[in-house]
C-alpha cells in the first residue's frame, strides 16, 4: 500500500505523529493509500513556514504571481485526463463530472491569473482642495483553507488561486475523504514553481488539524466550505479572524404550469442526481404547479428508473456512489424519516446488496413544506416534490428553509421569471436551467444560513484581500475634513 506525505516549507515529509489514515474508493471500498494524520505540531510548522515567506511573496508584483497561476492552469490542462480519473476514483463522481471538476480548476486559475493585472481599487474626489483619495487591495497574511470532498480539485483551486493572487500564503487542509486529490493539486503547484512555504498541505482529522488552524493566533483568515454546523463552530472559536463560509443548501426548482416540461425534466435529473446529489447546489426540492404535477411525475419516474448506478469510471454509469458509509447511512435515514412523516415514496429509497456506497435515485411526492425532508440538507440523491397552486405560493415554499444558495424556475412567462428573480431568497437564481452550473468568473455564494455573506469565484479576490484607504494631501497645510469646507 502506498503511503503519502504532507507538504511543508517546500518539502514532502511525514507527520510527527507517525500515524496514518486510509482513503477508500467509494465504488468498491478498496484502499487507495495511507495518509498522514497530523496534529497541532505539524500545523505550527506549516503556519511558521507560511509566515516566514509572506513578506517576499506579497511583495512579488501581482502580475508575476499571475504568471505562476497561469502555469498552474496550463499544467492542469495537460494533466486533465489523469486527474479526472483520480477524482472519480477517490470521490466517486462519474468521469464526465470529474472532468468538469478539473476544468473548473483550470478555469479559475486562468481567471485569477488575469486578476494579477487588475486587483482594482478606486479613486474618488476629495471634499478638500489639493487632496487625492484612493483605495488599494492588500493581502491579509497567512490564510487557512479548509475544503470538502465533493469537489476535491475545483474548490481547493477556487480558494488557492484567489488567496495566492492577492499575495497571501496558505495552509491547506483537505477533507480526509479525498487527500490524494489535494496532494496531486499541490504537486502541480510545486511543479509550476510556487516558492517554498507559500502553500503548505496538512492532512488529518478536523478535530486535530482543523481545530488547530481555526484557533491559531498567526492565522489571519479562515476560508471554509462544508457543513453549517462546522461553520458555526468556526465562528464561535476562530476569534478576530476574517472568516469566509460557504455552507449548505436546500435548493428548489420551481416548475410553473406553462413550463417546457421536457426541459424541466432534464434540469431536475441533472440538479437532483448529478454527483449523486452531493453538491451544495443540488436540487433537493421540486416545487410544482398542481396543473402539471401528475404529468411531470410520470415523466420523472420513467426517466429515473433508467438511470444506471455504478463505478464512476464506467462510461455507462449515470450515478456514482456516495462518498462513504456515513453518507450512505444518512441518506437512507432520511428516507425513513420521509416515510414516517407521511410522504409518498415513488422511486428508489432502498439499500442495495452490493459492494460500494451506492444509493438509488429516490423521489418522494405529496411532500409538505415543513417536513424534514423538505427542510434539511440530505446531501444525496433524494428529491422531494411539493405541489403549489400559484407562483406566489411557490416562492413562499422556496423561501421557507433556512438556507439560500441556489434556485431555479421553469416558465415561459417573463413576468413569472422576473418576479422570481426579485423575491427568491438565494445567492444564485437560474431561469429555465437547473440549480447547477456556476461559472468561475461570476460570484458564488448564498444568503441566510448558507454562509456569512462572502462570495468566491469571480469575487474571490475580495474575500482574500483587505481594502486600504489612502489620502494624499499636497496642499502644504493642515486641512480638516468635515470642518474646513
Amino acid at each position: 500500500m502506498k503511503s503519502y506525505q504532507i507538504y511543508i516549507d517546500g518539502k514532502w515529509i511525514n507527520s510527527v505523529t507517525g500515524k496514518t489514515f486510509q482513503s477508500l474508493n467509494p465504488a468498491n471500498e478498496e484502499v487507495i493509500g495511507e495518509f498522514q494524520s497530523c496534529n497541532s505540531y505539524d500545523v505550527n510548522k506549516a503556519v511558521d513556514a507560511a509566515e516566514k515567506v509572506f513578506s517576499s511573496w506579497s511583495n512579488l508584483p501581482a502580475p508575476k504571481r499571475g504568471e505562476l497561476l497561469l502555469k498552474v492552469a496550463n499544467l492542469l490542462r495537460e494533466d486533465k485526463e489523469r486527474l479526472s480519473k483520480l477524482v472519480s476514483l477517490e470521490m466517486g463522481k462519474v468521469y464526465k463530472e470529474a472532468s468538469g471538476d478539473v476544468q473548473e480548476a483550470i478555469d479559475i486559475f486562468e481567471y485569477m491569473a488575469g486578476e494579477g493585472r487588475r486587483l482594482f481599487g478606486i479613486t474618488t474626489p476629495s471634499e478638500l482642495k489639493d487632496k487625492f483619495c484612493m483605495t488599494t487591495r492588500n493581502p491579509i497574511g497567512v490564510v487557512a483553507l479548509i475544503t470538502p470532498w465533493n469537489f476535491p480539485i475545483a474548490i481547493p483551486a477556487w480558494k488557492l488561486s484567489a488567496a495566492l493572487i492577492c499575495g497571501n500564503t496558505c495552509v491547506f487542509k483537505p477533507s480526509s475523504d479525498t487527500p490524494l486529490c489535494a496532494i496531486e493539486l499541490v504537486r502541480i503547484l510545486e511543479k509550476a514553481g510556487i516558492p517554498k512555504g507559500v502553500v503548505n498541505l496538512v492532512t488529518g482529522k478536523g478535530e486535530d488539524v482543523g481545530n488547530s488552524l481555526i484557533k491559531h493566533n498567526k492565522i489571519r483568515m479562515i476560508s471554509f466550505t462544508g457543513s453549517r454546523d462546522t461553520g458555526e463552530f468556526i465562528l464561535r472559536n476562530a476569534g478576530l479572524k476574517k472568516i469566509g463560509l460557504e455552507l449548505g443548501g436546500k435548493n428548489p426548482i420551481i416548475i410553473m404550469d406553462d413550463a417546457n416540461l421536457d426541459l424541466a425534466l432534464e434540469g431536475v435529473i441533472w440538479g437532483a442526481f448529478g454527483t449523486s446529489g452531493q453538491r451544495c447546489t443540488a436540487a433537493s426540492r421540486v416545487i410544482i404547479h398542481k396543473k402539471v404535477k401528475d404529468k411531470f411525475e410520470k415523466m420523472l419516474i420513467n426517466k429515473v428508473k433508467k438511470l444506471k448506478l455504478g463505478d464512476g469510471l464506467n462510461k455507462k454509469t449515470d450515478i456514482g456512489p456516495l462518498v462513504n458509509k456515513r453518507a450512505l447511512e444518512k441518506v437512507h435515514n432520511y428516507t425513513q424519516i420521509g416515510l414516517r412523516e407521511g410522504a409518498k415514496l415513488i422511486c428508489g429509497g432502498k439499500l442495495l446488496n452490493k459492494k460500494g456506497y451506492f444509493y438509488p435515485a429516490t423521489v418522494f411526492t405529496n411532500v409538505t413544506k415543513n417536513m424534514r425532508i423538505a427542510q434539511e440538507e440530505i446531501f444525496g440523491p433524494s428529491l422531494a416534490i411539493i405541489q403549489v397552486n400559484n407562483l406566489q405560493e411557490a416562492i413562499e415554499v422556496c423561501n421557507s428553509v433556512k438556507y439560500g444558495l441556489s434556485s431555479s424556475i421553469y416558465t415561459k412567462d417573463m413576468s413569472n421569471a422576473f418576479k422570481a428573480m426579485k423575491e427568491i431568497e438565494a445567492g444564485l437564481v437560474y431561469i429555465n436551467s437547473s440549480t447547477i452550473g456556476s461559472e468561475v468568473h461570476l460570484p458564488f455564494g448564498g444568503v441566510k444560513q448558507t454562509g456569512n455573506g462572502t462570495r468566491e469565484g469571480g469575487l474571490g479576490y475580495e474575500e482574500f484581500s483587505e481594502v486600504k484607504t489612502i489620502y494624499v494631501d499636497y496642499s502644504g497645510k493642515l486641512q480638516r475634513a468635515q470642518i474646513d469646507t
